[in-house]
């Protein structure tokens, strides 16, 4: 599909929504217009890289950036196309703010409904104000809402998604990690899934940047990364008990002010949980900015997603002996199953396998 054609459908989503109602227009006007803008603002990276008023770091970092891309392609089987060869400076910190808002009292997500996306529980705002406008008219709702800068985003293959300036001060792990994950959303994605989704490209993220720290010689860092990961997972689950927690107070037949009272108790307990946590990881202090703000409902049903399924495919690759072509073909006939049956089989898988753990035994066998 050529760029011109990929614009003609973007553009051509508009019309298609004026029958449902002008919050929809200017909620997709503001996402074309915004990605437009990006995209305009596209430049190859060779270019770059040979231009003599191009900063010398960048220059390291976009070079870093076309190794990663052609070992994504030679040797993760991931997409070959022109996303990830191009730069683009959107003058901000985050490229786009999502919000996620649930009922006080509820943990289940209110969901919005898109073309091509489907379904899934954040809006996403290419700019802040935009963002905390439409947070606040949820909170006027009486919803719980959450607000959360995303320094990346993947149409899917439909443009060629450049690296942002959002992304190049990040260390090479972290920018192998992001390109990794991204590409694997263009090449299984299932609508109205996020969940699965998410926990695939985790996955490959993973297997990906240990791969290719092994190729540059970088055993060292496979270490600090695997640890990196593991603290991931661990705040992560530190989460989920807590959020299952809330969830089993907000379903009772209790009064509202039980409940609300609860919520306070067991967001208490949980900051101190992750200080007992921090503790053990001799300080680190990676996740204080999250825990140091005002919590909600919110904050809590939107992380997980990433994770939920992760030690299902985890042992998938595992099985499929850690051959990338046989564990694309099986997720993807995974992802061709419907959803509840799907949902039932990575539960099942799920079971007694904790995420990481198989992987750091396989970064023991391969990286001595």
């Amino acid at each position: 599909m050529t760029s011109t054609t990929r614009l003609l459908h973007l553009a051509g989503l508009l019309p298609a929504l004026l029958l449902t109602g002008c919050t929809s227009i200017e909620y997709y006007a503001q996402a074309i217009i915004g990605h437009l803008e990006i995209i305009s603002h596209r430049t190859p990276i060779f270019s770059l890289i040979e231009h003599p008023e191009t900063p010398k770091v960048l220059k390291q970092k976009l070079s870093q950036v076309l190794q990663i891309r052609t070992f994504a392609t030679q040797e993760l089987g991931l997409p070959d196309n022109g996303s990830y060869t191009g730069y683009a400076d959107t003058k901000r910190p985050y490229v786009v703010w999502n919000v996620t808002a649930t009922p006080e009292l509820s943990m289940t997500p209110k969901t919005w409904c898109f073309p091509i996306a489907g379904c899934v529980n954040y809006r996403g705002y290419f700019s802040h104000e935009k963002a905390k406008l439409f947070a606040q008219t949820l909170r006027q709702r009486g919803y719980d809402v959450a607000i959360t800068g995303v320094r990346a985003y993947s149409t899917l293959g439909w443009f060629e998604d450049p690296i942002l300036n959002t992304l190049v001060h990040y260390s090479g792990p972290e920018l192998a990690s992001i390109i990794f994950h991204e590409l694997s959303h263009q090449m299984i994605y299932v609508s109205d899934d996020s969940i699965f989704n998410e926990s695939f490209a985790t996955v490959v993220e993973a297997e990906g940047t240990r791969r290719w720290l092994e190729s540059i010689g970088h055993h060292d860092e496979i270490t600090l990364y695997q640890i990196k990961k593991q603290r991931q997972q661990a705040f992560t689950s530190l989460i989920m008990h807590y959020r299952e927690l809330l969830a089993k107070a907000f379903d009772t037949q209790q009064p509202k002010d039980w409940k609300r009272e609860q919520k306070e108790i067991i967001f208490g307990k949980f900051k101190k949980a992750y200080n007992g946590l921090k503790h053990t990881w001799g300080g680190d202090s990676t996740y204080d900015g999250w825990i140091n703000r005002s919590l909600n409902n919110a904050h809590f049903a939107s992380t997980g997603t990433y994770y939920h399924y992760v030690p299902a495919l985890q042992k998938l690759l595992i099985s499929s002996q850690y051959n990338l072509s046989v564990f694309y073909k099986e997720v993807s006939a995974i992802g061709n199953k419907p959803k509840s049956e799907r949902d039932r089989f990575l539960q099942h898988s799920s079971k007694n396998n904790t995420p990481w753990d198989d992987q750091k035994n396989h970064l023991a066998n391969t990286s001595s």
